[in-house]
Order: C-alpha cells, then sequence, then structure tokens
C-alpha cells in the first residue's frame, strides 16, 4: 500500500514538473512580444492591416499550440472551460456583466489619470484604427479572434496551469491578469492598470460560471465597441 501511495505521489510530481515546463515554454513565446508593447507608446506601427494579420495569425496559433498540449496531455476542451453548457444564460450574463465592468473601467481609468498616471492620447490608437469598408470587415473579423483566442490563451489555458503549478486559485487567477495586461503597454500605465482589472473581471466570471462563455462575450463586447463602433462615430 505504501508503495502504491509513493508511486502516486512521484507520478504526480512529475506531472506537475511537466506541466510547468510546458508553461514556462509557452509563457517564453509571449510575453517577450507582449512586453514590446510598452515600446509602442508613441504608436508607431505599420498600420492596422499588418497589426490585424499578425494579431490574428498569432492567437490562431497559440490556440492552435493549446490543442496539441491538450491533446499530448490527454485533456478535453472542457478542462479549459471551451463548452456549451447553459450557453444561453452564459451569453445573457457575460452581455450585462460586460456594461457593469465597462463602466467600471471607465472610471477606474480616469481616476487613475487623475492621479498622475499616464494614458493613452486617443481613444483607440492608430495602428488599431480601421479606416475604410475593407478594413472595417477585417477589425470585425480581428475582434472575433481575439475574444475566442485571447480567452483560452489567459483565462482557459493559463489559469488552469497556474492553479496546477501553485496550488492556489486566487494566485492563478491574479498572475493570469497580470500576464494579460502586458501586452497592453501602448495605453499607458493607467491603461495597462485599467486593463488588468478588466482581465481579473473577466477570470472571476470564467471561475464562478467554469465556462469561458460569458468572458468570451464580455471580450468581444469590449473590442467591438473600441475597435469598431468608436473609429465608426468617430468618422461620420
Amino acid at each position: 500500500m505504501s508503495g502504491q501511495l509513493f508511486e502516486m505521489t512521484q507520478s504526480a510530481g512529475s506531472r506537475r514538473r511537466e506541466r510547468l515546463f510546458e508553461m514556462l515554454a509557452f509563457l517564453s513565446l509571449i510575453v517577450p512580444s507582449m512586453c514590446l508593447s510598452f515600446l509602442m507608446v508613441r504608436q508607431v506601427s505599420l498600420g492596422f492591416v499588418v497589426t490585424a494579420v499578425a494579431t490574428i495569425s498569432r492567437d490562431l496559433g497559440l490556440a492552435t499550440l493549446i490543442a496539441f498540449f491538450l491533446w499530448r496531455n490527454a485533456e478535453t476542451k472542457d478542462r479549459i472551460g471551451l463548452h456549451l453548457h447553459g450557453g444561453l444564460k452564459n451569453v445573457i450574463l457575460g452581455a450585462a456583466l460586460f456594461v457593469v465592468v465597462l463602466l467600471a473601467s471607465l472610471y477606474l481609468e480616469q481616476w487613475l489619470h487623475a492621479a498622475g498616471f499616464s494614458t493613452r492620447s486617443a481613444p483607440t490608437p492608430a495602428f488599431l484604427t480601421a479606416r475604410g469598408s475593407a478594413e472595417f470587415v477585417l477589425a470585425i473579423l480581428l475582434v472575433g479572434v481575439v475574444a475566442l483566442t485571447e480567452e483560452i490563451i489567459f483565462r482557459g489555458y493559463l489559469i488552469l496551469r497556474l492553479k496546477t503549478v501553485t496550488g492556489s486559485s486566487v494566485l492563478a487567477v491574479a498572475l493570469s491578469s497580470v500576464i494579460f495586461c502586458l501586452g497592453h503597454g501602448y495605453e499607458g500605465t493607467a491603461g495597462v492598470v485599467t486593463v488588468g482589472f478588466t482581465g481579473l473581471a473577466y477570470a472571476l466570471v470564467y471561475v464562478w460560471t467554469e465556462s469561458l462563455t460569458a468572458p468570451i462575450v464580455m471580450h468581444f463586447l469590449q473590442d467591438i465597441v473600441g475597435i469598431v463602433v468608436l473609429p465608426i462615430l468617430r468618422h461620420k
């Protein structure tokens, strides 16, 4: 009996190390490029089309890598909350919570700006501003892909792996939110903190519902407003 217990302990430790190495390899692919966003404060870029295509390609590639990890570890997509259980209920919940989180994040960003934190110079960065019908179609595609894949990456996958490695759901949620906000350095310190708050809200909703549906809806609506709706309204 003690021999079986020892083997089970060894096996659990081995799995934890494997998940740790897997997660570190994954983070080594995304964190350095995300940190480059802090060099884009002046909004120097190659334009919206290049930014959109590069972002879509990167996020689809990372989501594909996560699918490979799940397959290799014999884990189902349910492990990262990718299912339709309670679908309509979670869609409605996501739409309602989006309004609450949006208002709270706007207030937080204004308060941080008043407190002296730097912020973005325009509501939507130049490299995320579509111009013309074709670019707006690409913008809608970008928003849809980003909402789905980034919730898989930062909420579903990272929270699962961070919880396995740290043994703490609270720490997993906090760390995933910090990692999420690293890709928004171009928004200034106030924007980065606000994005961290938004990511934390998405993570808490994900842990609460055990589904990515509501966070995906929240993320989609957040980006559709900033990347599609606001630019359209400004060009009228």
